[in-house]
Parts: structure tokens; C-alpha cells; sequence
């Protein structure tokens, strides 16, 4: 298969735990497939001819009674249920437009699942980063998640004319119905309907007059099946939820509907048919509420993190089609590539952008108004669509970042001899580098030849190990944490540079120590187990710890969402529970203890 495929495959774990070699060869053994929109790719029960992995388009999964599984995009693998149970297929496979597939002969695959740790971990368990990650399902989703806060009210005695106005100006279908500040019924369009068009009653009266009273109430607490149930029992499209008395919202069907499509699928979809700067960020503006609704639906970290880069990737990818419309083809090939947290798919609900340019060797002077241009329109673009300009310049309009590649290995090299400050600084943003659109090739060799001149430099790599420190749990006395004790963020932690940072930069360290190919962290701290850099016990306490404080940081993100405050890192111990305080102080205690080892050159406790 081309060089593009290997470029592909090794951006998509578990692949990018398989040495370069092995890859290689096994691109070599899928098979291309290109199914137009509404081909069935396999039905339930039928024999499997392998696994599937998504290159382009999107793919409805549907279990046996037709029911929506999920919807897949590039990079999602499907089948491996059915192969790994009995070869035959769990669920039904839709192409939703036109697609291409990789396939991946049965035999190959389960012989990937028998050799390595890593695929059989990935595909059996359900760890890691999931492959075809599932939309939250809505039996299981809070209603607090799936309810439509601070609903618009009435009172008792408003008159039935002013309340079909009011629902007609708010475009809502049902309204609440308050006596002295309580809940004391419901009033619907079909009320009107009935009782006031069909049952001649005087639309100048109250609408105490039609409303149902006393109607059936869900707590915040209650779930989605609850509100199925319900629905379905008592024949009812509206249902207000309550909680110590008080109306906080109401769930409908409408809210139903819009949970089960609100997916990140659904965004990148959007996304791609946007047509302007600000239709995409219209799409990326629902991020905050996916990224609740993923969390609340109790997905991991890593799941929600990818989701939400996968849509920044959109995002990426469109500005640069709209920046070749407006400017034509290039003269000569390139690649957009995106560092920092983009670059190791860990994006959350706070994100500035980091990225570069690498242009072919062929690039002239005359060439660089081009790029400089296309740089521009990109960035300005992810600025307006909320991913903000770089406060260190860390982005292709930058000159400096925007080069041929000769110059980018020059770069690379010269941090490798000098390991300055600058240098070691410069490092640990760009060894996190992923291609976003464009060549990948151009991104391929010099990752490879970085990586072994890196991994051979012994002083560069204690430097690099000693800039990795520099980021410290916040551990107090006491088994407390040590919070801010002034200023804006007083009483907080941060949860990003004093708990996720110093993960992502053992994790950095540990890739160069092996020469793992692999960007995300999560993937590095499993890359380095199975090449011996940590041992098994020090290497799954670091997981485990890095697991709950990525988890925490979503959680914190999530609940400033539902509360309508800005999204950042930083949290009030107080805000969680002891036993949540108790957990996430030993997690930071991990992370020291693995600092310590590190930066002492004994070893890896295990």
C-alpha cells in the first residue's frame, strides 16, 4: 500500500505500538474497499471477512433489531466482536455515504490479538483509546444531562393567548405552569390543540384552565430509561424535573432526539459540509455540551479527549480546503501538523493551538508567500472557531515554524547537539508533532531519524528527563495538596500543569528512552511497559494514576459546563468528596514517586 497508508496506520493505536518494520508489512496486507452510501458493508450473523478500519466517510453500526449502535469515522475499526467470538458478525454494518475501508484479513488480525499485548488489551477489554468509540447510550445518561435547564415558565392566571405566544416566540412546545413560585402543571401545544382550537374554551382565560395538574415529575438523578418508561406508560412528550421542590428543568422528546444525535460523528458532519468560517464555528461551539454529555455518560477520559481532537482535526482540515479554494493548488507539497495537546489527541474543553508547517524541499523563496498566506487564513480561522492564538507563537504563522523540511531537521538536530533551556523546551513541544492535513510522509522519516539521534544522545536525554520535573504534583503536608494560596485561583489546584503535565512529560521521556513512535501519553506509558523502559507494576500505578487525574480535570470541565462558568484546569479540592480526595492525593503520589525514579537514574520502581 502507498506511504500515505503506513502514515495513516501508525496514527491510529493500537497500530503505533507495532515497530516500523512490522507495520510496513502489515499495510501490506489490507484490502481496499471503496462501498458507496447505503451499501450494507455485513448484516447480523453474517461470516466476517476481517476487521474494517475506517479510512474516509462514516459507517452506521446497528445491533440485531435495527437499533443504532453508533456511527464510526476515519480511524474507527469495526468486526472485532464477531471475530474474536465466533467469526460470525454481532451487528450490521451501513455505509451512511460513500466510504473507504480497510480491510484486514480474519486470520491476520486474530494472529495481531494472539502475538500482542496491545491489540489483545485494546480490542478485548475495551481500554485504551477505543478504536470505534460508542455514543453514550441514552438509557443510561443522567436526565440532569439530557434535560433542558431553566425552562421558560408561566404563571397560573397568565392568559391562554399570551402563553401560545410565548411558546410560539421560544419555539417550545410545552410550558410549565408556576403557583407562587411552585410547580403546579404542564400546558402543551396539543392542549391547545384539543381544548382550545378543537374544544372552543376562551383563549382569554388562564391557562390554569387547560394545563394538566400535578403532572408526573423526574429528579435530576433519575436516567434516560426512566424517562422512556415514563414517556411511554403515560403517553407523554414532556416531563419536568424537579429537585427539593423546585422546577430546574424539563426533558422532552425533542431533548431525546437531540442527546442521541449530538455525537461527535454528527459534529464532524457539520463540520465538513460547513461553508464559511462561521458555520464551523457554530458546530464548535457545541463542544462544551458534548464534551458534558460524553463525561456524564461516564466515558473515560481518553475516549472524550480523542472525540473532541477528532473534531479540532475537522476543524483543521476544512480551514485548509477552504485556504486552498481561495489561494489554488500548492506549489509544492505540505503538511499541516498540529503539537501540544492536538497533537497527542488529549484535547479538552480549554484549547489554544500549536502548529507548523512542513513544506517539501522543493519550496522557494517565491513559494513562501503562499504558505505564509494559507498559515494565516488557518489560524485565524481556528481562532474564530475558539481555538485561540498560541500566547507563544507556537503556530504556522510563525516564520520560524513554517519551513522545508531540510530546515526542520536542522532544527531537530541542533536542539538534540545544544540541549539548552530553549532547546530542551523546543523538544518537548515538537516531539509531540501528528500530521493534520496534507503530505504525512513529510512527517514520517524525520520522526524516525529524530527519535534515534535523540534516543543515542545520552546527555540529551538526562537534560530532557530533568525538564521533565519541572512540573510537580501539588502535594502538601498532611496528606493535603498544596493549593494556591493567593490571587485568582486561590484554594485551587491546577489539574493540567501540576497533574496531567508531569504525566505527559514522563510519558515524552519514556518515548524517546524506547524510540516509540507514538504521540498520545496514554500510548507512550503502555509502549514503554512492553519494551521493558518501566516495569510492569511502576508502569500500571502510572497509568492508573494518570487515569483518574485526566478523569478528574474532565469531571471539573464538565461541571463548569452544566453550571455555565468558563472552562478551565483549575479545581477546589473541596469540591469533590474525601474519598475522591483521598484517591486523587495517592494518584499525585504515583506521579512523584515516578518523577523521583526517573530523575535518579535507579530505575522504575515496581
Amino acid at each position: 500500500m502507498p506511504e500515505d497508508t503506513q502514515t495513516f496506520l501508525a496514527g491510529i493505536h493500537p497500530y503505533d505500538t507495532l515497530p516500523t518494520e512490522e507495520r510496513a508489512q502489515l499495510c501490506g496486507m489490507f484490502r481496499r474497499l471503496d462501498v458507496p452510501a447505503g451499501q450494507v458493508i455485513f448484516r447480523f450473523g453474517e461470516r466476517l471477512d476481517g476487521l474494517y478500519v475506517v479510512r474516509a466517510g462514516h459507517v452506521r453500526i446497528e445491533g440485531e433489531q435495527g437499533e443504532v449502535l453508533s456511527h464510526l469515522m476515519a480511524r474507527n475499526s469495526f468486526g472485532e466482536r464477531g471475530l474474536m467470538r465466533d467469526g460470525f458478525a454481532a451487528s450490521t454494518a451501513i455505509a451512511e455515504e460513500d466510504c473507504t475501508l480497510f480491510l484486514l484479513p480474519a486470520g491476520r488480525f486474530l494472529a495481531l490479538i494472539e502475538a500482542h499485548e496491545a491489540f489483545r488489551r485494546f480490542f478485548s477489554r475495551g481500554k485504551g483509546e477505543a478504536a470505534a468509540p460508542r455514543r453514550p447510550a441514552l438509557t443510561d445518561m443522567r436526565v440532569a444531562e439530557l434535560m433542558a435547564a431553566d425552562p421558560t415558565t408561566c404563571e397560573a392566571d397568565t392568559p391562554i393567548r399570551d402563553a401560545a405566544a410565548l411558546m410560539r416566540e421560544r419555539r417550545i412546545s410545552s410550558l410549565p405552569v408556576l403557583e407562587k413560585g411552585a410547580l403546579a402543571g404542564i400546558v402543551t401545544i396539543r392542549d391547545m390543540s384539543n381544548k382550545v382550537v378543537a374544544g372552543g374554551i376562551d383563549p382569554t382565560g388562564p391557562v390554569a384552565g387547560i394545563m394538566t395538574r400535578n403532572p408526573l415529575v423526574l429528579a435530576p438523578s433519575a436516567i434516560g430509561s426512566d424517562v422512556l418508561h415514563a414517556m411511554m406508560e403515560h403517553r407523554i412528550g414532556h416531563i419536568p424535573v424537579v429537585e427539593a421542590g423546585r422546577l430546574v428543568g424539563i426533558v422532552t422528546q425533542t431533548n431525546l432526539t437531540r442527546a442521541q444525535a449530538e455525537s461527535s460523528a454528527h459534529l464532524v458532519r457539520d463540520l465538513a459540509q460547513a461553508q464559511d468560517v462561521a458555520g464551523l464555528a457554530a458546530v464548535t461551539a457545541k463542544i462544551p455540551a458534548l464534551l458534558r454529555q460524553l463525561v456524564g455518560a461516564g466515558n473515560r477520559h481518553d475516549v472524550v479527549t480523542r472525540l473532541v481532537t477528532d473534531i479540532a482535526d475537522t476543524v483543521t482540515r476544512r480551514l485548509l480546503a477552504m485556504a486552498e479554494t481561495e489561494l489554488g493548488p500548492p506549489p509544492v507539497p505540505y503538511l499541516w501538523a498540529a503539537c501540544g495537546s492536538q497533537g497527542r489527541q488529549e484535547q479538552t474543553g480549554v484549547s489554544d493551538q500549536d502548529n507548523c508547517l512542513i513544506l517539501d524541499n522543493a519550496a522557494s523563496e517565491a513559494d513562501m508567500a503562499y504558505f505564509t498566506r494559507l498559515a494565516q487564513i488557518v489560524s485565524d480561522g481556528l481562532n474564530a472557531c475558539g481555538y485561540v492564538y498560541c500566547p507563544g507563537d507556537m503556530m504556522a504563522t510563525n516564520p520560524r515554524w513554517c519551513q522545508p523540511l531540510a530546515t526542520w531537521r536542522r532544527y531537530f538536530a541542533g536542539w538534540i547537539a545544544k540541549a539548552d533551556p530553549e532547546s530542551q523546551m523546543l523538544s518537548s513541544v515538537m516531539f509531540d508533532l501528528r500530521g493534520i492535513g496534507g503530505q504525512g510522509a513529510l512527517l514520517t522519516r524525520l520522526q524516525e531519524e529524530t527519535l534515534a539521534a535523540a534516543a543515542q544522545n545520552t546527555i540529551f536525554v538526562a537534560q530532557m528527563v530533568a525538564n521533565s520535573l519541572k512540573h510537580t504534583p501539588p502535594l502538601g503536608l498532611l496528606r493535603g495538596f498544596a493549593t494556591f494560596r493567593s490571587g485568582e485561583h486561590k484554594d485551587t489546584i491546577d489539574l493540567k500543569h501540576n497533574g496531567v503535565v508531569p504525566v505527559t512529560d514522563l510519558g515524552r521521556v519514556y518515548a524517546l528512552q524506547g524510540r516509540l513512535p507514538a504521540v498520545n501519553t496514554r500510548a507512550r506509558l503502555q509502549g514503554a511497559m512492553a519494551a521493558g523502559i518501566v516495569s510492569p507494576g511502576g508502569g500500571q500505578d502510572l497509568l492508573d494514576a494518570y487515569d483518574l487525574i485526566a478523569q478528574t480535570r474532565l469531571e471539573h470541565q464538565a461541571r463548569q459546563v452544566a453550571a455555565g462558568e468558563a472552562v478551565d484546569n483549575f479545581m477546589a479540592p473541596a469540591r469533590v468528596s474525601d474519598f475522591e480526595r483521598s484517591h486523587l492525593r495517592d494518584a499525585f503520589v504515583v506521579v512523584r514517586r515516578m518523577q523521583s525514579a526517573a530523575g535518579s537514574g535507579r530505575g522504575v520502581p515496581g
